[in-house]
């Protein structure tokens, strides 16, 4: 083990350490108590795994200039923020040194410890937000170098009501901003009418991908406008006269489980003020002003994903 030097103060029991090729340090892993003086407090890097639920001790990330890039925190620590205090087990930084992500817990996930396990040590936060103030068990809050608030991702089970450009919305997952402020996209909790340049579209997405509220199935132009947006229930006939088109519709497929269920698999359709575009494949983009769109309502008879087989 050795002592290393970084621009936040010394560190002992180093027992790993890479090097970039300028000879700064680009991580290190440490065995012993260190505090590291930072523009955000007194932290202390995790050192040791003190229960079964935390991970195995993670390395400090370093950017060349030897400010922090990540810190796994030995304990959970009240941070100051653009949105408030927020508790941290993990934090990653931008080159600027201003935070970039915070994360209140950062648990072990495996087959002895489950989401479920770490949703009940999740505490409900309030803060701030472009959106007014909000509570709720959020797994991480994202930012912009400027400080600004950038995303939130939810805890599943957790959802918010919130108010958007298409009136009070009520979402799960995740919701995300523009550095101004204004809603950049979110995951609507329940089936939602949206008015689109072809007509109106009920959205929804039955299987919302990613661990993370950055990018969701709808999504927002700055101005409020619609860019893309996710449906279940409606069909699109996209023709140049009545008695030719395509139908663009979602699609279907077996539940994971194999059994006989079918769910539904979504359509997204994204806009822009000229074009409309099928499954965000450019070779099913259509312009506005020479085609015709109809919007036709879906029946398949399915179901909702099922994610545990003894349902």
């Amino acid at each position: 083990m050795t002592n290393t030097s970084t621009i936040y103060g010394d560190l002992s029991g180093v027992e790993f350490r890479s090097l970039f090729s300028n000879g700064k340090m680009d991580g290190c892993l440490v065995t012993q108590p260190n505090t590291l003086h930072t523009p955000y407090g007194d932290l202390v890097p995790q050192y040791e795994a003190e229960d079964m639920g935390r991970r195995t001790v993670k390395p400090m990330y370093f950017y060349k200039d030897g400010s922090l890039k990540s810190i796994a925190l030995q304990s959970q620590t009240i941070i100051e923020t653009s949105v408030g205090s927020i508790p941290a087990e993990l934090m990653t930084f931008h080159k600027s040194g201003t935070i970039k992500r915070v994360f209140p817990l950062d648990g072990k996930l495996s087959g002895f410890w489950g989401w479920t396990n770490e949703f009940a040590l999740a505490s409900e936060l309030t803060f701030e937000s472009p959106v007014g103030t909000l509570n709720a068990k959020v797994i991480g809050l994202q930012f912009y170098e400027s400080g600004a608030l950038k995303s939130i991702t939810l805890w599943p089970g957790q959802s918010l009501t919130i108010q958007t450009p298409m009136g009070e919305v009520t979402v799960r997952k995740g919701l995300a901003f523009y550095e101004s402020g204004a809603i950049r996209s979110f995951e609507p909790l329940k089936k939602i009418d949206i008015t689109t340049p072809i007509g109106t579209i009920t959205s929804y997405d039955n299987e919302p991908n990613g661990i993370h509220g950055d990018i969701n199935s709808v999504q927002l132009a700055e101005d409020g406008s619609i860019e893309a947006l996710s449906t279940v229930d409606h069909a699109v006939h996209v023709s140049v006269t009545e008695e030719s088109g395509e139908l663009f519709h979602p699609g279907v497929k077996n539940n994971v489980c194999g059994d006989e269920r079918k769910v539904s698999v979504p359509m997204k359709v994204r806009f822009s003020k000229n074009w409309v575009m099928f499954h965000d494949n450019p070779k099913f983009s259509f312009d506005l002003e020479h085609y015709r769109f109809e919007i036709r309502k879906m029946d398949m008879k399915t179901k909702e994903p099922a994610y545990s087989c003894a349902d």
